[in-house]
């Protein structure tokens, strides 16, 4: 089993604006441990926002990120957060796409063979009666351009907004 942890995580959540500062742990609602033992069952996503209008998928990082692009815009979206990439959770995904009928992935790999591309021909396979718009990737940049710093290669919360408006644009 490999475990990959963000280490932009370890100062704490990290919203995808690199010119806000970073709100402790301590401060933030995930900080908070039950007392004794427990488990986060493997293969399990968590639906970390509810709502109507668009599925928002993601892990690591950039969960924080989605739910920035979630506030900041006002849409209804439902963020699920993957937790696990295998096993993955496609029962949870699936509730929530013929929920929505809309989709945007959204990870930091790169977009071609990123595991985005596994996601959303799964969920095409699953759902395609119910998808009322292309299911749309946000993901890393393919290829570096010259003078960009490196956090303009991730996706940050105005691709996520931009992703979304899309979507529900049809």
């Amino acid at each position: 089993m490999i475990f990959l942890e963000p280490k932009r995580l370890y100062n704490g959540p990290f919203d995808g604006r690199h010119e806000n500062p970073v709100s402790p742990w301590s401060a933030h609602a995930d900080a908070e441990v039950p007392e004794g033992h427990y488990t986060v069952p493997l293969g399990k996503a968590k639906v970390v926002r509810e709502g109507a209008a668009v599925t928002v998928i993601a892990y690591g990082t950039m969960v924080h990120v989605a739910l920035t692009a979630v506030a900041e815009t006002g849409i209804d979206a439902e963020v699920i957060d993957l937790r696990s990439i295998v096993p993955l959770d496609i029962e949870t995904i699936t509730a929530s796409v013929n929920k929505t009928g809309r989709c945007v992935i959204v990870h930091e790999a790169t977009r071609f063979g990123g595991f985005g591309g596994e996601v959303s021909a799964l969920i095409q396979e699953r759902c395609f009666y119910r998808l009322e718009a292309p299911i749309t990737r946000v993901a890393g940049f393919d290829t570096p351009y010259p003078h960009a710093f490196e956090w303009d290669y991730f996706p940050g919360p105005d691709r996520v907004a931009k992703a979304m408006r899309a979507v529900l644009a049809g």
